[in-house]
């Protein structure tokens, strides 16, 4: 094979391999994503940082805070997985509810002020397949909606719907946004490319660092991928201020050992000391499919039980460790599953795929206790009944982004379909003053003109376009250069409307939405996906 062919057959344009920290792989988001951008321009923003733990295959929520107060309703729906009453962890400042035994990490935070529960988080319709539930949750769409892209790559398009080439540069040379673990999830996708950067592993980051290559065999595909690195190093441009961030820190608290959730997130502590702009991290834990064996005789032990003892121990010691290292106020943490378990648990001593389940924030920033009441446990639970939803998790994004990235509340909402927007919440999760002194600028009027959503899209978008009035233009033409649709041709009043565009019997591909408004004009890309 000729290196040429090997690159242009296995290497998408623009393709960034992953480079490797302590052997995991990191993937840094396109520094010209417009989230991104928003995100870390200064007169935006503070330096604040989220940190996204996700746990992967369904979290039991309620084996996890565990309803002290329902305790016999609780015990009677699932008498063969169920905590131990004396057992259970109290939490400061909350009453008739508690944390699974193995959870002291996080009952120390609580106990600190610095831990958030919320109760019952979902969505309407919920979906119980993994990969599309986790879809769900991270495009932030609803459960009939295929779309994508993800709510901080979507973000990142309405700022920057035409981003310049060129980065990193002398204003803004860090990824912008992280991902230990993994290929970078759809969180950080955009309409048309990735936002992110992703380490796979501790050791590949821990390789990058010291100037080491992972070991590639010698053999002709050995040194096609020596060659691959090579190029990737020189191309991505990031390894060196990575490299600078994580040798300026030397010192750290201590971390539990054979936890990979806690060598995720000592990765993420040394960058923040270190000094990346970089404002968002995804770490990943797997191992919450517990359909069998979930606990063991004693209840209070078994493999759920470790995952969350690993979890609760991960994040508490993430917590020490950025506040030893100075920079606790800049960092706030959020967990999410995909979904949760099922009220009855099963014959074979597990749970099933559920919906609603709670989810933690962590931080000295956040609102510390519990939002929210204990779920509603039925009587006689059947193994159809589901945790019912309380809060909306787009809301849980919604206020973040409000309220801890200090991003105007219509351009947040924007974010959103139109069907999820008007149901948005500002939940009270983070300490008022964490957004002081920051006055989000006005959006450009560029930005207003013409977008769509969702985007990408299969088959049919709806295009929005705000007209100043009078003669308004609005063509769909293909990468050709041709003429697909004229939407509207026609005299407008001043104000925002909406068109649907039916792409059926169309390619798929890259169209573009031509919006013409007198003197003004913009052009917005549009993907068309299977």
């Amino acid at each position: 094979m000729q290196r040429r062919d090997f690159l242009s057959g296995t290497l998408p344009m623009a393709a960034l391999l992953p480079e490797l920290i302590n052997g995991y792989s990191v993937k840094a988001f396109n520094m010209n994503s417009p989230l991104v951008q928003a995100l870390l321009r200064g007169n935006t923003l503070t330096d604040h940082v989220l940190v996204i733990v996700q746990l992967f295959g369904g979290n039991d929520g309620l084996n996890m805070v565990i309803p002290v107060a329902d305790y016999s309703k609780y015990f009677n729906a699932r008498s063969n997985v169920a905590i131990p009453e004396n057992a259970v962890l109290p939490i400061t400042g909350v009453t008739g509810t508690g944390l699974h035994p193995t959870m002291t990490g996080l009952q120390n935070l609580f106990a600190e002020g610095k831990a958030k529960v919320v109760q019952a988080v979902g969505y309407p319709q919920p979906n119980f397949s993994h990969f599309r539930a986790t879809d769900i949750w991270m495009s932030a769409s609803n459960s009939r909606q295929e779309v994508n892209s993800g709510w901080a790559g979507r973000y990142l398009d309405y700022e920057y719907p035409n981003f310049p080439i060129g980065y990193p540069n002398t204003d803004m040379p860090d990824p912008l946004a992280i991902q230990i673990g993994g290929l970078t999830s759809l969180t950080l996708q955009g309409p048309t490319r990735n936002m992110g950067m992703s380490i796979t592993n501790p050791t590949s980051f821990y390789n990058m660092i010291s100037g080491t290559n992972d070991y590639a065999p010698n053999t002709r595909a050995g040194k096609e991928l020596t060659y691959v690195r090579s190029v990737n190093r020189q191309t991505q441009g990031y390894a060196t201020v990575i490299r600078a961030a994580a040798n300026a820190v030397t010192v750290q608290a201590p971390y539990p050992t054979g936890n990979s959730l806690a060598d995720q997130l000592k990765i993420v502590a040394r960058l923040i000391k270190g000094g990346l702009k970089t404002r968002v991290y995804v770490v990943s834990f797997g191992g919450f499919d517990t359909h069998s064996n979930q606990v063991n005789a004693d209840k209070v032990s078994g493999a759920h039980a470790t995952l969350l003892g690993r979890v609760s121990g991960a994040i508490k010691a993430f917590q020490d460790d950025i506040q030893f290292l100075g920079v606790e106020n800049r960092v706030l943490g959020m967990t999410f599953s995909e979904f949760g378990r099922r009220v009855k648990s099963n014959s074979s001593i597990g749970t099933d795929h559920g919906a609603a389940a709670p989810l933690f924030l962590f931080g000295n920033q956040v609102e510390a206790g519990m939002l929210g009441v204990n779920p509603t446990i039925p009587d006689n639970a059947t193994v159809n009944d589901n945790v019912p939803m309380q809060y909306d998790f787009r809301s849980i994004y919604a206020t973040i982004l409000e309220k801890w990235f200090c991003l105007d509340k219509s351009v947040v909402q924007s974010l959103f379909p139109p069907d999820i927007n008007t149901q948005l919440q500002v939940l009270p999760l983070i300490k008022s003053g964490a957004c002081a002194g920051i006055t989000p600028p006005p959006i450009p009027n560029t930005n207003l003109l013409v977008t769509n959503f969702p985007n990408p899209f299969t088959s049919r978008t709806t295009v929005q376009f705000t007209t100043a009035g009078g003669h308004t233009l609005l063509q769909i033409f293909d990468t050709l250069g041709r003429l697909i649709k004229v939407l509207t041709n026609q005299e407008y009043t001043a104000g925002t409307y909406r068109i649907d565009f039916d792409s059926e019997g169309l390619p798929v591909g890259l169209y573009y939405a031509r919006f013409q408004n007198g003197i003004t004009q913009q052009v917005r890309a549009m993907m068309k996906v299977r």
